[in-house]
């Protein structure tokens, strides 16, 4: 399985592809490494993302492996525009189950930042993030996406 690995401000990561679409964003620098087009692609917009340049493609091929229930919470997280978030209750709303499965199927995704969980908050609060540096990593995406949003609203 081709990986490519970048530094990013919330520490390394590691993009994998399969059968041409990305199966996975890991934490960490991946032992392999290998450049495909899609690989590449993926990279240069997840920097520009951190740069602030541009917002995360829409259109990249993702193909996380899941149960139909999780595929259709991520579904619902990739309809959450940038800079904006839901609660876990809305998500739950939209996709069924319950706050606690939504927030389970976020905890299980295997391409966070691409399928954006970051932008799932509880009621009162961030809630949980099970990536990097947990709620501080949560934290730096939705504070970068904000200065985005003002940015482009400028």
């Amino acid at each position: 399985m081709p990986q490519l690995s970048l530094h990013s401000p919330v520490g390394d990561l590691t993009l994998s592809e399969e059968d041409g679409a990305i199966v996975a964003l890991d934490w960490g620098w991946g032992r392999d490494q290998t450049i495909t087009p899609l690989l590449s692609r993926t990279a240069a917009a997840l920097h520009d993302y951190f740069d602030a340049k541009a917002p995360l493609p829409t259109d990249l091929p993702l193909n996380p492996d899941g149960t139909a229930y999780r595929l259709r919470i991520w579904g619902a997280l990739r309809a959450i525009p940038p800079g904006q978030t839901r609660t876990y209750a809305q998500i739950a709303d939209l996709a069924g189950g319950s706050p606690r499965s939504v927030g389970g199927a976020n905890a299980a995704n295997p391409i966070p930042i691409l399928i954006p969980c970051h932008r799932v908050v509880a009621a009162d609060g961030l809630g949980g993030y099970s990536g990097a540096d947990g709620l501080a990593t949560k934290q730096i995406l939705l504070d970068l996406e904000q200065r985005q949003q003002h940015g482009a609203s400028q």
